[in-house]
């Protein structure tokens, strides 16, 4: 009963937010509960500024009526506006939000696909087994510590059996991964895999093609590599040798 009670009002405040935002567009800027003779027919009033659309609608996103934050944001902020998130269904199943681990300010940032089950309970990304290889590549591949770079995935609540996230899923997310990497600014992103690479290019790739190429992320470098959990599955030499010449490419990168 309350999940339905909650789930009517998230539908309503949303219709209230699309009414607001309409009105908005169409100027109206104050209400007046009065009344009054009927008036002759005026000119409508001209379109809203972005000044009165941002005092109308205070502390939201333009046109989305997602929670804003500054051109340059903090990892709180897009936290803070995140909330307890419930905007696609992944929210269903959780144990907690996985959303980020390490630096704030880091060189090197890594992109996962979405939380398996140990980063589920724990609320931290890349803590099971394909973690502690990430881990062991980052501290005793690179030579430097996991604090030093940052870690998040593309959606922030485990998927029913670890599979992929679905295209849905990942659009409700897309807005906090992209204000992660603002509030991070990394000189380097690692794109772990192909569903992280395909959401930060904007396409579908073939990761086994793409690997290793530089990409390009809003003018950040992309190194597309293959993710923890397939070396895992497929820990041969040459695909160990592979990862390893992309980690030591994107660190050089970073650091130049």
């Amino acid at each position: 009963m309350e999940r339905a009670l909650r789930a009517e009002l998230r539908a309503a405040l949303g219709v209230a937010r699309a009414i607001l935002a309409e009105w908005a567009e169409e100027g109206v800027e104050t209400f007046a509960i009065e009344e009054r003779p009927a008036e002759p027919a005026r000119p409508a009033p001209p379109p809203a500024s972005a000044d009165a659309l941002e005092a109308l609608l205070p502390g939201l996103a333009a046109g989305t009526g997602e929670p804003a934050w500054p051109a340059q944001p903090t990892l709180a902020q897009v936290r803070e506006a995140l909330g307890e998130c419930t905007r696609c269904r992944l929210h269903e199943g959780r144990t907690q939000i996985v959303f980020g681990d390490g630096h704030p300010e880091a060189e090197l940032m890594f992109v996962g696909e979405g939380p398996g089950e140990q980063e589920d309970l724990r609320g931290i990304p890349f803590c099971g087994r394909a973690g502690e290889l990430l881990t062991s590549m980052i501290e005793k591949g690179l030579g430097i510590p996991r604090a030093s770079v940052y870690i998040c995935n593309i959606v922030k609540c485990r998927p029913p059996g670890n599979r992929t996230p679905l295209a849905d899923e990942v659009a409700a997310c897309r807005r906090f991964l992209d204000g992660q990497i603002e509030a991070v600014r990394p000189k380097v992103i690692v794109a772990l895999g192909k569903p992280a690479t395909s959401t930060l290019l904007g396409r579908d790739v073939a990761i086994t093609k793409l690997r290793g190429t530089w990409q390009d992320y809003r003018g950040i470098p992309v190194m597309p590599t293959f993710h923890p959990a397939f070396l895992l599955r497929q820990y041969t030499p040459e695909n160990r040798r592979l990862v390893w010449e992309d980690l030591k490419a994107a660190l050089g990168r970073a650091r130049a």
